[in-house]
């Protein structure tokens, strides 16, 4: 039911909260940085969003029918203002995480993160609790169970037509091939018309796509984003990045080291939003370790 239709919706009342909405949101910078909207205090925050235009994002939820039931519940408007778009997508995550609000249930959630690796050319299912996902060589996929990461070796195996038998997802009757051999979607190698040679080489490459980055540093960097207007132009945010974890923010090197500390765990979101600056080269990177020099980046 869409929330034009729905029993509690009121368009006079609606109206009504939008317009004081809307006054809050006119106090809001067109500037990248993190936005929660708050229901009666004491309450868990009811969302939490970025955008690189606060003030554009959070007009265009007063301007959605279907987001009423966050708008009626909404008494006040808070925002943090970040230095760029990097630094509002880590804060958000971030926050989510430590203040569980009630409508962003995607993030909410703490998942058990899996991966595949292959164990003598075989695809097995590893957990993030039993090893470091930062730094353990070749893995493959991140997956939000060990459902998931079935689900996904089936859609590898049907994209590449590789032998569920040999991937360990179908048991075979000796001497017998798979059934997906006799319609063509598997190449054949349970019945010798592949070699599993071959069979393994298209195996690996068709994780390749899916390999998860270990962390590229010897410790925690400081990742340099600056501000581009407003009373904090020419200064810049620092984020703290370890093993792919976001450990905070600061407006210098040294505060930025002392927010150094051991990371408690693979975080799938950090990875995600720090994989591609980080590794294409686009980022300034500042290693945070005192006895290294700055490396591409501002000291």
């Amino acid at each position: 039911m869409s929330a034009k239709h729905h029993p509690d919706f009121d368009p006079a009342r609606l109206d009504e909260q939008s317009a004081r909405l809307r006054a809050m949101a006119a106090d809001l910078p067109t500037a990248p940085g993190v936005y929660v909207f708050h229901g009666e205090d004491g309450d868990l925050p009811l969302y939490i969003g970025k955008s690189i235009n606060l003030r554009s994002r959070v007009l265009s939820h007063l301007r959605n029918p279907d987001e009423a039931n966050l708008l009626r519940q909404t008494r006040r408007i808070t925002h943090i203002r970040t230095a760029g778009e990097i630094g509002a997508l880590l804060l958000e995550a971030s926050l989510i995480k430590q203040q569980q609000p009630l409508l962003n249930q995607k993030l909410r959630r703490n998942r058990q993160l899996c991966s595949l690796r292959l164990v003598n050319g075989q695809p097995e299912i590893v957990d993030s609790k039993d090893i470091n996902f930062a730094t353990e060589p070749a893995l493959y996929g991140l997956f939000a169970s060990r459902h998931a990461a079935i689900e996904g070796l089936h859609q590898l195996a049907d994209q590449h037509r590789l032998c569920y038998g040999s991937l360990g997802l179908e048991k075979l009757k000796t001497g017998r091939a798979c059934f997906r051999a006799t319609i063509k979607l598997c190449s054949g190698v349970c019945r010798g018309d592949e070699s599993p040679a071959a069979h393994g080489q298209r195996l690996f490459t068709s994780l390749e796509g899916l390999r998860v980055a270990c962390w590229p540093y010897p410790g925690a960097i400081g990742l340099t984003e600056r501000y581009e207007d407003g009373p904090h132009k020419d200064k810049c945010q620092i984020h703290v990045i370890r093993n792919w974890c976001y450990l905070g923010s600061a407006s210098d090197l040294a505060k930025a080291r002392e927010l150094d500390v051991m990371a408690t765990g693979f975080d799938a979101d950090g990875y995600k939003i720090l994989c591609r600056p980080i590794l294409s080269g686009s980022a300034h990177i500042t290693l945070l370790n005192p006895i290294t020099s700055p490396v591409a980046g501002w000291s």
